[in-house]
């Protein structure tokens, strides 16, 4: 039995086909994937999970103390001496344990201060009732009476406050004259942080670097938003509050990419002619701005009627302005 050879197969077209004629694959839209999995990290748990964390720590913390106790008195019993100093180490670190605690109730206290001020606003609005407005606004020069950058407009509104005799104006008098000046601050505050968030996604390659800095921006940023508006959060309430933020965001669909998006950032056709790591930096910064305006939104003991919002394409504008404008002059 001979082999036949084999041949290779051949197949003729009729017309030839040239690969420099076929479209090139285009890139994925940058999508802003480090805020994307900054605001999966903070979404609220569910109540199993808030069950067994709660179990799980309240266990550690329980094994945690009688170990501590059996070993004071063990020494106690071994050495006087030594047990005494543990005993005074022990007693300083549950002091110090306390004080924190304290310390985190006092600033979360601030913060739903805070909510009760804009609720009782907008109610004091609906109902048009003077003498509410006029208790809410005493509460609010009472925060801000030791803060300097308020105080020409509080000597402002309490010369102008006897004369208006309406509650909307009151109101409007109180968020004009002692807000204006932090919000400006807030702004600035917005701006700076989402600058960061772009620059670094923009020039760091690091795997997971920009999620990182994604998430400690915003959440300084918050924290320092809180300030502003005379929250002054603690680390636990600064977390609370990054969680309302982006579970707001989330459940509005604000985080999510849209066309005006884009444009209000990049302004027409420039974000496809940069590189995808900087468009991804871009909007990541954009994302950041928007996430920023939504912590105004929660800090701010009066909601915004007599001011504008600010804006979220004006905010990217300004904050992304010398990045935009340095990525396309080398396009």
């Amino acid at each position: 039995m001979t082999d036949t050879p084999r041949k290779p197969l051949i197949l003729e077209l009729d017309d030839e086909a040239d690969p420099s004629l076929a479209p090139p694959v285009p890139d994925p839209e940058p999508q802003g994937q480090a805020m994307q999995l900054a605001a999966r990290a903070t979404q609220p748990r569910s109540a199993l999970t808030r069950l067994a964390l709660w179990a799980f720590s309240a266990f550690f913390s329980f094994a945690l103390s009688v170990a501590a106790w059996d070993f004071v008195t063990n020494l106690l019993a071994r050495n006087a001496l030594l047990g005494w100093v543990a005993f005074v180490l022990l007693a300083a670190a549950v002091l110090a344990a306390v004080l924190l605690a304290l310390r985190e109730w006092s600033a979360y206290a601030r913060l739903m201060r805070l909510d009760t001020l804009r609720q009782q606003s907008e109610l004091a609005r609906a109902s048009a009732d003077l003498k509410h407005a006029r208790r809410l606004t005493s509460a609010l020069t009472a925060i801000y009476a030791n803060r300097p950058d308020t105080a020409w407009g509080q000597s402002r509104f309490k010369d102008r406050a006897a004369d208006v005799l309406d509650a909307d104006a009151l109101l409007n008098l109180a968020e004009t004259e002692l807000l204006a000046p932090l919000d400006a601050l807030a702004r600035g505050e917005i701006e700076r942080s989402a600058r960061q968030v772009a620059t670094v996604t923009a020039l760091v390659p690091l795997a997971l670097a920009d999620v990182a800095t994604a998430l400690f921006s915003n959440l300084r940023m918050i924290r320092r938003i809180a300030e502003i508006y005379g929250g002054r959060s603690g680390a636990l309430g600064s977390w609370g509050l990054l969680r309302r933020v982006f579970s707001h965001l989330v459940a509005t669909g604000a985080l999510a990419l849209t066309d005006d998006l884009i444009g209000s950032v990049a302004g027409g056709g420039v974000l496809s002619k940069l590189s995808r790591r900087f468009g991804e930096g871009v909007v990541n910064g954009a994302l950041t701005a928007r996430v920023g305006l939504a912590a105004m939104d929660l800090c701010r003991p009066l909601p915004f009627s007599a001011l504008d919002r600010p804006s979220t394409s004006g905010t990217i504008s300004r904050a992304l302005a010398g990045l935009i404008g340095r990525g396309a002059d080398q396009a």
